[in-house]
């Protein structure tokens, strides 16, 4: 096999990996929705539950239940208060049942149940509460090439792995890529798709205090650079040093692998007045 096909295998297996990596991240983050199945009815009612919403408006909790003699009843209050659940009737509108959910402030959540009527009992949705999370709307054009940067800083950071494992001879070069590609992609798009959403543009250690860690993305990105950062520099010493660019490729699967906006910023309701 000529070094052009095997350089080629590598790129694509590279692609894929990150693809998943990717994929991974998004479906089991906390605001990827919820979604199941019920029976009512002798009826199979699938759902989705929305855990992340834009605060300029209220957010649709909707449910598809074609058989009209269901109706549907909402629980809910904001997340982490003293508040008692508020019961509300959904909408029928068609074949959904829907709630208009009163939109909170920036990293404002609340918590909900769903049930269904029609049975002898009703039926709920979920055994445990849905959390969802409001943000302010974040411009496509800070958006889109952030998430494009981090994807391709991803995608470097596992080729220049693969070619460190392989010996190959461009080990430096997409270091230096991965670096060139997340630094302006976490650490200057990051932080204001941060502001845009939840009015802070870095909320990680060590801004809040020498112990106290904040928000845990803002440390996941800040020590990913800071392991790709040291590579570079290692590197460009020494080509042969290759272990750093497979312990920062290391460092950065593991940041990719926790899922994205775990203990990210949140309002504590109990500190505020109802």
């Amino acid at each position: 096999m000529t070094d052009t096909a095997k350089s080629f295998l590598w790129w694509l297996f590279a692609i894929i990996f990150t693809c998943g990596i990717a994929i991974y991240q998004r479906v089991t983050g906390p605001t990827y929705p919820v979604t199941g199945k019920v029976a009512v009815n002798e009826n199979i009612i699938k759902y989705k539950l929305i855990r992340t919403a834009e605060n300029d408006k209220d957010a649709p909790i909707s449910v598809t239940v074609p058989d009209k003699s269901v109706n549907g009843t909402i629980s809910y209050k904001r997340f982490k208060s003293n508040d008692t659940l508020t019961a509300a009737a959904m909408t029928r509108e068609g074949d959904k049942l829907t709630f208009m959910m009163p939109k909170q402030p920036a990293a404002g959540k609340i918590q909900y149940s769903v049930s269904l009527s029609g049975t002898p009992e009703p039926v709920k949705l979920t055994e445990n509460p849905v959390v969802m999370r409001f943000k302010g709307p974040v411009p496509l054009f800070v958006l889109l090439p952030h998430i494009l940067l981090m994807f391709l800083a991803m995608l470097f950071s596992t080729r220049a792995g693969i070619e460190a494992l392989i010996k190959g001879k461009k080990t430096y070069l997409y270091a230096l890529l991965t670096l060139i590609f997340f630094i302006p992609g976490g650490l200057i798009l990051g932080p204001m798709v941060q502001n845009y959403a939840f009015g802070a543009y870095w909320t990680g250690w060590p801004l809040k205090g020498i112990l106290n860690f904040g928000d845990l993305t803002d440390n996941k990105t800040a020590i990913a650079v800071l392991g790709w950062a040291v590579a570079v520099y290692m590197l460009r010493k020494n080509p042969n040093a290759r272990g750093w660019a497979i312990a920062a490729a290391i460092i950065l699967l593991a940041v990719y692998l926790v899922p994205h906006s775990v203990l990210g910023s949140e309002i504590d309701y109990t500190q505020q007045p109802k």
